[in-house]
């Protein structure tokens, strides 16, 4: 009979396996990294001569631009169905929760270092200055990471074509930004956006960030408890719907 031992290391080996090829597939196409790394360097630019301020440039192009990234984080499970090897894959010993934990690693290494680059640009080249020590903006980089990773492997289990998911994440990181004050200060919004804002997932990312700058850990804390609990439960709606499957009507 098999130990819980020995069943452990053959799902960590899975894992392992799944997580290796998704890593190359992430090297062998790096053009979206590529794009959202640049594009925001540009605009930081940009919006540091037009709003006077660092801080808002930096955190709020970081929001946006990481919401564009959940194309990146959904598309890691939609070409499975994209190229009808879903099934197949659903056919080995790997069970689901191994596989989006496979599918996972590399898309989360990928975010962190993208937010993690521009965070040091933004310090090197567009004047941020961050007030306290680095940790709680590991924290805060972590907990918006682990956020959109719920939430772009959710959108995975929902869309068929990679048309749809384009549309639903640039209509998302353009109402996300606006909404949650990444793109103009909170404070200079009309009266009906900032009631809404806390509504949008992109309001406690940028006030987290900006807290974390700031090196105020409770103003940090609170919004990542949010976004971690965001990402939970995305998580868990994705692990059901995965769960059930695709029929052949319903992938492409």
């Amino acid at each position: 009979m098999r130990t819980t031992r020995t069943m452990r290391a053959e799902s960590l080996r899975r894992i392992a396996v799944l997580a290796g090829h998704n890593a190359l597939l992430r090297r062998r196409d790096p053009a979206h990294f590529v794009s959202y790394l640049v594009m925001p360097m540009v605009l930081m630019l940009i919006f540091k001569g037009m709003l006077g301020e660092a801080t808002q440039a930096v955190t709020g192009l970081l929001v946006m631009f990481s919401v564009l990234s959940m194309a990146d984080v959904a598309t890691a499970t939609l070409t499975e169905r994209v190229w009808h090897t879903w099934e197949r894959l659903r056919a080995t010993r790997a069970r689901i929760p191994e596989i989006m934990i496979g599918k996972a690693l590399p898309v989360f290494a990928v975010l962190v270092i993208q937010q993690a680059a521009l965070l040091v640009y933004g310090v090197l080249a567009v004047g941020m200055r961050p007030a306290g020590p680095i940790w709680p903006l590991a924290l805060a980089v972590v907990a918006w990471c682990f956020a959109l990773l719920g939430v772009g492997t959710a959108i995975a289990g929902v869309v068929r074509s990679q048309g749809e998911l384009s549309t639903l994440c640039n209509i998302a990181a353009l109402s996300v930004s606006a909404l949650g004050g990444a793109l103009v200060p909170y404070a200079l919004m009309p009266a009906w956006a900032q009631a809404v804002a806390p509504a949008s997932p992109g309001y406690w990312a940028t006030t987290m960030l900006q807290a974390a700058v700031e090196g105020d850990l409770a103003g940090t804390a609170g919004p990542a408890a949010v976004l971690i609990g965001l990402g939970l439960a995305a998580g868990a709606f994705a692990w059901w719907r995965f769960g059930k499957g695709w029929d052949r009507t319903g992938m492409l």
